[in-house]
């Protein structure tokens, strides 16, 4: 069965929500969308902040043969493959390579890729949670932009949430909206699982079944700082209830307690 999250995802750039800085009226991906400019770019964000999306939205536009890898399992010869394949079955579109996760490629794999986006003969969106700056080679970096994406906020989340065409009550709404930490897939995905369990959502489904999907924590990156920046607000402010939250998400992340 097809994920809720597939079913759902936006097809065209009215549709999107989120990240009015790259796709809002006049902004700089919304502009290479629109008049269908083919070039090699990056998209840095958080997960469930619509990186997959774009990157389909985009391939679509400017009419291209989209191939779709994750660095995860791809190497070298699924590259390869891509290249050496007939241009003749192409019908003269360009081909377009998203490559998820490309901060898992290692040097010799994004080296492979080089020339052949120097050449132009592929067009390469990589998409990456990690900075691209420390994450890939500076010089398949140079011959791409980047843009940087942002974690959603609750109001984008709900209105996510609501083409989801479920019944939800607000209090369940709301609590998912800002537990789901700016990330869409696991909100939706949180929804369609609840349903799928008890038949209903409700503040108390919703939170025995995926209370501990939401913590997100890095304690290398800027989930790091973020979080534990969260904390001493919440601690300043004598929050008890948001301080114990920011702490067991540090704590259910890795951070040492000591």
């Amino acid at each position: 069965m097809e994920p809720l999250a597939n079913k759902i995802r936006p097809k065209t750039l009215d549709e999107f929500v989120g990240q009015e800085h790259l796709v809002g009226i006049g902004k700089p991906l919304r502009k290479a969308i629109e008049d269908k400019h083919l070039f090699s770019y990056i998209l840095w964000g958080p997960p469930g902040t619509g990186k997959t999306t774009i990157a389909r939205i985009y391939g679509r536009a400017v009419d291209a043969r989209i191939y779709e890898l994750s660095a995860v399992s791809a190497g070298k010869e699924d590259i390869r493959k891509i290249i050496d394949e007939p241009d003749t079955l192409l019908e003269g579109r360009p081909k377009v390579l998203f490559l998820d996760e490309i901060h898992r490629f290692n040097k010799a794999q994004q080296d492979f890729l080089l020339p052949h986006v120097e050449s132009g003969k592929l067009t390469l969106i990589g998409a990456t949670t990690e900075n691209p700056s420390f994450e890939v080679i500076p010089a398949l970096l140079s011959r791409c932009r980047v843009f940087v994406l942002e974690s959603l906020n609750e109001s984008e989340l709900k209105t996510i949430i609501k083409r989801t065409k479920m019944k939800i009550p607000k209090d369940a709404l709301d609590w998912l909206s800002a537990l789901a930490n700016g990330d869409a897939r696991i909100a939706i995905t949180a929804v369609e699982n609840c349903q799928r369990l008890y038949g209903s959502i409700t503040l108390e489904n919703l939170k025995s079944t995926f209370e501990h999907a939401f913590i997100r924590f890095d304690k290398k990156g800027d989930e790091h700082y973020d979080t534990i920046s969260a904390y001493i607000k919440s601690l300043r402010a004598g929050d008890a209830d948001a301080a114990l939250y920011y702490l067991a998400r540090m704590i259910e992340g890795g951070e040492d307690p000591k």
